[in-house]
């Protein structure tokens, strides 16, 4: 069976695809990718459906081996990549064959790297999904000595690359009005707009901290407010008016006050996002946020036509014989301008 043998790991590194939705009623959040664009973005360099898992790596990555021939593409956040020492380009797709080693360094930017298997990453399913839920108790973390099969792969194309947006800097996050939104004064939500945050200490797949300067926000009547039923980008107030914003392992039910609910296509900024990096809040109507994330999703879709050869340096090809160099052979002797038509 062709796949990858994990030889060593990042403490933070698991099998994920798109979870679970619909099982809210059970409990259980839908999890999956913290960076579903960054999913998209591998079965678009793969050629193949973004619904396959991926393994991710929070911060760092880990060294590999080939158990057969394979095609993988690395996506998410920027890390040194080689295979048997020689260096790989991010955000692209290449082949490796049996035995050779795949080495992934720390996260020079953002958080969460991806590294894809052509046929993705044929693990067992768990309720309907491969993604790995640790809080829900759904699988577990990928360590050494793990093996990553692969599933059937149905394409032979490699060699793209893509072009991937910056999402690992921080930035701008639109918020749209949610159910407990009027609770907290119009001078509340104004301020918390006009408020400079920063990523915190305290962030995991669960959600992320918003530190900033000044009092905290503070909803009326917030200690009556009974739990609810929550979901990813829903920004959540602690006791001390501390800003959370929740990702794809959040709680199912929760009883803090939410001032508002981050777009999904503005969530993989917070989940990328290294301590310390800045944002800020916009509010947009509900209007603007359906126009948004339409666009958004569109731009997903476009992204295998997004794929460009990529550009490599013959020199440091190993395989280059493998490749077809030569499209057509023609005669030394023959008329180049000829039609082959009899005059």
């Amino acid at each position: 069976m062709s796949g990858l043998r994990i030889l060593r790991i990042g403490p933070a590194a698991s099998v994920q695809d798109l979870g679970r939705p619909g099982l809210l009623g059970q409990g259980v959040s839908q999890g999956g990718a913290a960076d579903p664009l960054a999913l998209a973005e591998g079965a678009a360099l793969l050629r193949q459906d973004p619904g396959f898992a991926a393994l991710e790596m929070g911060g760092m990555g880990g060294e590999f081996e080939a158990a057969g021939p394979l095609r993988i593409a690395l996506t998410g956040a920027p890390m040194a990549a080689a295979l048997d020492g020689e260096a790989l380009a991010w955000n692209a797709s290449h082949r490796m064959e049996a035995g050779q080693r795949l080495s992934i360094g720390a996260a020079r930017s953002g958080v969460y790297g991806y590294l894809h298997l052509g046929g993705g990453i044929a693990t067992d399913p768990l309720l309907g999904a491969r993604a790995v839920h640790l809080m829900a108790g759904l699988g577990q973390a990928a360590k050494a000595g793990d093996f990553l099969p692969g599933g059937q792969d149905q394409n032979m194309e490699t060699g793209l690359a893509l072009t991937a947006e910056d999402r690992f800097q921080g930035g701008e996050l639109r918020i749209v009005e949610s159910f407990q939104s009027h609770l907290f004064p119009d001078e509340v939500r104004s301020r918390f707009t006009a408020t400079a945050f920063s990523r915190g200490s305290r962030a995991n797949r669960m959600g992320i901290e918003m530190v900033s300067d000044g009092e905290g926000f503070a909803a009326a009547g917030q200690l009556n407010i009974l739990s609810e039923v929550i979901l990813p980008g829903d920004v959540q107030m602690t006791g001390d008016g501390k800003p959370f914003v929740l990702l794809r392992e959040c709680q199912t039910t929760g009883g803090y006050p939410r001032i508002g609910t981050v777009l999904p296509c503005d969530l993989p900024k917070v989940a990328q996002a290294q301590a310390g990096a800045a944002f800020r809040f916009r509010w947009i109507s509900l209007e603007e946020g359906l126009e948004a994330q339409a666009k958004s999703d569109a731009a997903v879709k476009a992204l295998p036509s997004a794929c460009k050869p990529l550009l490599r340096d013959p020199a440091a090809i190993r395989d280059l014989l493998s490749y077809q160099l030569i499209s057509g052979a023609v005669s030394a002797d023959a008329d180049p301008f000829a039609t082959g038509e009899t005059q």
